[in-house]
């Protein structure tokens, strides 16, 4: 029940995302989607199901907080299909003590991705973002200077 529900809401968002792109009521370029743990994978499912284009420019990136790449101590099974088929810049931003997200498989999976990607590890975070001895506003502070910073680079290269 709870994957239906997952795919009625992507499939709701893939048919926004596709209307927003063609409308001529909204004039919209250079999004960045993203979202925090499924939040982040449901965006990436969404990054491969809009429709292509000749010069499509509508969405220019994708943000993955907390990626959930697998199961707690089930990294035999990866979730990582749509993470190849994106072609469109990624940054990931992962905690190094993430259960859900260890840091050598996403960095393997990071290698084979046909699409330009960058990993920021908030050192000693987990799943939550959580890192004994930081507060919170310290630890959104760090991901949200990544994030400015990569969009920066990623507009900067449109420029060029």
């Amino acid at each position: 029940r709870h994957i239906l529900c997952l795919l009625e809401a992507l499939q709701s968002h893939i048919t926004k995302d596709n209307y927003l792109k063609t409308s001529g009521e909204y004039k919209l370029a250079g999004v960045f989607l993203g979202g925090r743990s499924m939040g982040s994978r449901a965006a990436a499912s969404v990054m491969c199901h809009i429709e292509p284009d000749v010069a499509d420019d509508f969405v220019r990136g994708l943000i993955c907080i907390s990626y959930p790449l697998h199961h707690p101590k089930q990294q035999h099974k990866l979730r990582d299909e749509d993470l190849f088929r994106i072609k469109d810049p990624v940054l990931f931003v992962s905690g190094s003590a993430d259960e859900m997200c260890e840091k050598n498989l996403l960095e393997k999976v990071a290698q084979k991705m046909q699409a330009p990607n960058k990993i920021h590890w908030i050192e000693k975070a987990n799943h939550s973002m959580a890192v004994k001895g930081r507060s919170t506003n310290d630890v959104f502070k760090e991901i949200n200077t990544q994030i400015l910073f990569w969009i920066q680079e990623i507009t900067e290269m449109d420029k060029k």
